[in-house]
């Protein structure tokens, strides 16, 4: 049974997909695989996408890195967690966090924590402090980060700011 694709008509379509966004090996990968490309093709194809930087792993996971952060919130945890789902190497996770100032780290912790411990509408303080701490881990982020948070949001209603 022959190819759906050629190998020139694959490169074609495989580069725009790159080209449209960054790409992990892995996404390339799986991408081929359900255009019915053989795996020698595949290799072949791969080799071509790396040589001409259509894929970057390291362009990949810096970028993942700095885009869930600032567009999702999401904490390093989550980062590192998706990025390891994704194969990507430990030496590259810990470059791509680098993206990710410690100030803008905490300035987004601190504004995502405040908004939404103001947006639980909970009486029940324990209900209230689950609810919080769920959501942030949820969302990658230390829990000592987050339980230190919820104790100086705890204590604020109690200073009259409530």
């Amino acid at each position: 049974m022959k190819n759906v694709f050629s190998i020139k008509e694959a490169l074609q379509k495989i580069e725009s997909f790159c080209a449209y966004q960054e790409r992990c090996h892995e996404e390339v990968f799986s991408k081929l695989r359900t255009m019915k490309m053989e795996s020698d093709e595949i290799d072949q194809i791969m080799v071509h996408l790396i040589a001409d930087n259509f894929i970057n792993e390291e362009r990949f996971a810096c970028s993942f890195s700095r885009g869930k952060h600032r567009i999702k919130h999401w904490g390093k945890i989550r980062i590192v967690n998706e990025l390891k789902f994704r194969n990507i190497s430990q030496n590259l996770i810990d470059i791509a966090l680098k993206e990710i100032t410690p100030e803008e780290y905490l300035e987004t912790f601190h504004a995502l924590a405040e908004r939404h411990w103001e947006s639980i509408r909970e009486k029940n303080v324990l209900k209230k402090r689950k609810k919080f701490c769920d959501y942030l881990l949820r969302r990658g982020f230390e829990s000592t980060l987050v339980y230190d948070k919820v104790k100086e949001l705890e204590r604020l209603p109690a200073l009259g700011h409530g």
